[in-house]
């Protein structure tokens, strides 16, 4: 994981423990993936990058071939981007976005992580 996405991982699990999420990184080549009682988070994410527009959609690309096809209709699955990148990130249909219940967060520089879309 490079540098600025490292950074941008570890803010969004300090936003998940503080609310309540139990975290694990990098399961089954996941990102991240979050536990609350029954609710379940699965992340991908990306760093400030040269290309964002390109490594947006690769992302997305990573979420969809790792979202587990057991849990899809039940789990959350969210992008999470650097605040820079959110209209990258918000380029996906949003109607395709509630079918598969994907949620983009944004990390400001300062570490401060909101939700931009959350259907949850």
């Amino acid at each position: 994981m490079r540098g600025d996405e490292k950074r941008v991982v570890d803010a969004f699990c300090v936003f998940l423990e503080r609310d309540g999420w139990s975290v694990q990184r990098e399961v089954k080549r996941v990102d991240v993936v979050a536990e609350r009682g029954e609710a379940r988070l699965f992340a991908e994410a990306k760093g400030r990058t040269l290309g964002a527009s390109v490594d947006v959609d690769t992302l997305y690309g990573q979420l969809l071939r790792r979202m587990p096809a057991d849990e899809v209709g039940r789990a959350r699955f969210a992008v999470v981007v650097p605040e820079l990148m959110v209209r990258e990130a918000t380029r996906v249909s949003p109607r395709v976005r509630a079918i598969l219940n994907i949620d983009v967060y944004a990390v400001s520089d300062d570490g401060h992580v909101r939700c931009v879309v959350c259907s949850a």
